[in-house]
């Protein structure tokens, strides 16, 4: 009788842990990952431009134009290109710096003429209090997205 309950006790185990294994090797059918994945730019700005429509309560007319002229904006803006980053700033001579210096005044320049190009634009439709309100909007996003991106890069050094 106790080689019988121990035998038994013993097949109860190795199929409670066999069941363990394999339903932590498999997914069970219907249940998803949720492995986030990461949004293109143009998702980007897209969920920026319905963030920033929502928060000045436009119409539907007024949102879509405003959506469809903030995608192009970021477009735009995105095909000027990035900043140099500060690794690369510290490792330059004077010659170097210099022409960086001048790179930086173009490409700010640049950005200035699009925010300028697109005020008019947005001034069609738009109340300067709005235009106001969207800047600010986008300054806020902006910095949102600075500092998830520095708490990420604190996550991954540690």
């Amino acid at each position: 009788m106790k080689k019988l309950v121990l035998r038994l006790f013993m097949v109860m185990c190795m199929m409670t842990i066999s069941s363990t294994i394999v339903n932590a090797q498999t997914a069970k059918p219907g249940v998803q990952k949720t492995e986030r994945q990461r949004m293109t730019r143009e998702q980007l700005a897209q969920a920026q431009a319905r963030h920033i429509c929502t928060e000045l309560a436009l119409d539907e007319e007024k949102s879509a134009k405003f959506c469809n002229e903030y995608c192009n904006y970021m477009k735009e803006l995105w095909a000027i290109g990035p900043r140099t980053t500060k690794k690369q700033r510290a490792e330059m001579t004077e010659a170097q710096a210099e022409a960086q210096t001048k790179i930086d005044f173009e490409r700010s320049q640049k950005i200035l003429d699009l925010r300028q190009k697109y005020y008019k634009r947005y001034s069609t439709f738009l109340t300067q209090l709005q235009i106001q309100r969207v800047y600010k909007i986008e300054k806020e996003m902006r910095n949102r997205l600075a500092a998830k991106k520095r708490m990420k890069g604190r996550k991954v050094r540690k």
